[in-house]
């Protein structure tokens, strides 16, 4: 018999090269999307992307694709905390995103674990409905997020909708309904806001603005609108990304700016695809090109808290 030897070409005869440096460790707490758009598979895909080790807690399994979300099962509170408790022990995070809660039970938990400051460099998303319509929280949960979780929160990421929602206002109409909404989130606590999902017109059709709050005032963000109906779990990447860059080194709005740079290189990215029959997924992989992308321009407005 011939045995022919393929030699790996990764492989190295000769002396060790350079150590490769060890990534920085980064914590989603979230649901998970069975379709892989959404959830703790955009985020850890996110994390990869960005040359962060990802470690999760679960705390629901959706019944979920492209159409929407067709049932939430909760995980226990205890064995939720339990996963964060396990990971927080042994593998210390530099960054945690806290997505999907579910319940104000599992919410005001969290919030004890950030007061004590177990969450570093926290980004919070506060999941409420899904892009579908479908409740993905239960009663209590805005209330509790404002009052007891977001005020310890290194950044927070509502969209327009989700921020009216925590304040009991009114879905903002204009840009500058938009930034109260991010300044009155400000006010609760939080070191950092960003408001997304805002439109205005522009010279050539619509711009996307999102609008970050932090403590040197109001920066507004604003890129041509990217037509594509691949937008599922946009929310989740952009907010696994800032938590990545955090996790990376990166100052709070210097975060937002990169992740915000990498979604819209996502949203790029995928617009072609066909996958699902409903809204599909934006592109969680990371290609050459993202590193060519210019930081979206900021316009501040002064400094207001």
């Amino acid at each position: 018999m011939t045995v022919h030897r393929h030699a790996d070409p990764t492989d190295d005869a000769g002396p060790a090269g350079a150590p490769v440096a060890t990534p920085p460790v980064a914590l989603t707490v979230a649901g998970s999307d069975c379709g892989g758009g959404a959830g703790i598979q955009a985020d850890l895909a996110t994390f990869a992307a960005l040359g962060v080790h990802g470690t999760s807690a679960v705390t629901a399994v959706t019944v979920q694709d492209t159409t929407g979300v067709h049932a939430v099962h909760p995980v226990p509170v205890d064995v939720v905390l339990a996963q964060v408790d396990c990971v927080l022990s042994d593998l210390r995070p530099s960054s945690v995103k806290v997505g999907m809660l579910g319940g104000a039970d599992l919410t005001l938990a969290i919030a004890h674990l950030a007061r004590a400051g177990r969450l570093p460099n926290l980004v919070v998303d506060p999941v409420l409905v899904a892009t579908s319509g479908h409740a993905l929280a239960g009663d209590g949960v805005a209330g509790t997020l404002a009052t007891d979780l977001l005020p310890w929160s290194a950044l927070i990421t509502p969209n327009t909708d989700e921020a009216a929602a925590l304040l009991g206002a009114a879905p903002p109409t204009t840009i500058e309904e938009q930034a109260e909404l991010a300044l009155a989130l400000r006010g609760l606590g939080a070191r950092a806001v960003v408001v997304t999902g805002g439109a205005a017109p522009s010279a050539t059709g619509t711009d996307r603005v999102d609008v970050l709050a932090d403590p040197d005032g109001l920066h507004v963000l604003a890129g041509p609108e990217i037509p594509t109906e691949n937008d599922h779990g946009t929310g989740c990447t952009f907010a696994s990304a800032a938590a990545a860059f955090l996790a990376r080194g990166e100052s709070t709005r210097d975060a937002v700016l990169s992740a915000r740079a990498y979604v819209r290189h996502a949203l790029r990215t995928s617009a072609g695809w066909r996958l699902g029959a409903g809204r599909g997924p934006v592109a969680h992989t990371r290609t050459a090109s993202f590193e060519t992308i210019p930081t979206q321009p900021t316009t501040s407005q002064g400094a207001r808290r």
